[in-house]
């Protein structure tokens, strides 16, 4: 299942995958793998965590993203996931973010931070983020990475900003869950724009749900906390 999953993720196919790790957890099991990367030329690795369920039979997946600053280890340790995984029958995979720009990496985030992230928004009856960059073209973080993305034609941005896209969006009704630290100091300091993107979707008539949550800041803490109302909300729609 993982090198399906893996053939997916990566245009070359043809790609070793050495698992490094492999931890039971709440019945389930956590594997950590490795591969030499064509693309970026290097060895990257992922994360994928196995419900009970999954020993029996087909579980459906459920990608989790993370920022520039995370390897691997960092969401499968801190965020608490596993239980509600575990419970819900979810295969849970997170993909490593590169995040030297000047290493090839492009490539690589082109997929599993922005094609899965912005594109794959529209072909989902569920989303759900925690203290999201919604309009990355205006927002000094967003135009950084934009940049290191897709480089400095800005009229290419819009194609990969979530609030530019919904004001567009063609599909069917969608069911959106954002949770926000009321205390993030990104919030404060102006890189995250939720009210933009809630816009959008108001715009649209698109219902949002959006927490503001007292207290919380940008951290693993505030991800444990919510992460069990985030994993609910997509297991309805993933097993229905």
């Amino acid at each position: 299942m993982v090198t399906i999953l893996m053939s997916l993720i990566f245009t070359d196919r043809r790609m070793a995958l050495k698992q490094i790790s492999s931890n039971k957890c709440f019945g389930g099991l956590q594997k950590v793998f490795e591969h030499e990367s064509v693309e970026l030329k290097c060895k990257m690795k992922f994360a994928v965590y196995l419900p009970p369920k999954a020993e029996t039979g087909k579980c459906p997946a459920l990608y989790w993203l993370s920022g520039l600053t995370c390897t691997e280890q960092n969401f499968i340790s801190k965020s608490g996931y596993h239980q509600a995984a575990s419970e819900h029958g979810l295969v849970v995979i997170f993909l490593w973010q590169v995040r030297n720009f000047k290493q090839g990496a492009s490539d690589c985030i082109w997929f599993s931070k922005i094609e899965l992230t912005y594109n794959f928004f529209f072909f989902l009856k569920s989303v759900s983020a925690f203290a999201p960059i919604c309009n990355p073209v205006l927002c000094p973080w967003g135009k950084k990475a934009f940049t290191g993305y897709l480089g400095t034609d800005q009229s290419k941005w819009k194609t990969y900003d979530a609030t530019h896209l919904v004001k567009s969006y063609p599909g069917s009704q969608l069911d959106i869950l954002i949770d926000q630290g009321k205390d993030d100091q990104f919030l404060s300091d102006g890189q995250l724009l939720p009210d933009n993107f809630i816009a959008a979707c108001t715009e649209k008539k698109i219902p949002v749900v959006f927490r503001l949550q007292e207290g919380y800041d940008h951290s693993y803490y505030f991800i444990a906390t919510f992460i069990a109302d985030h994993i609910r909300h997509h297991a309805k729609y993933l097993n229905a």
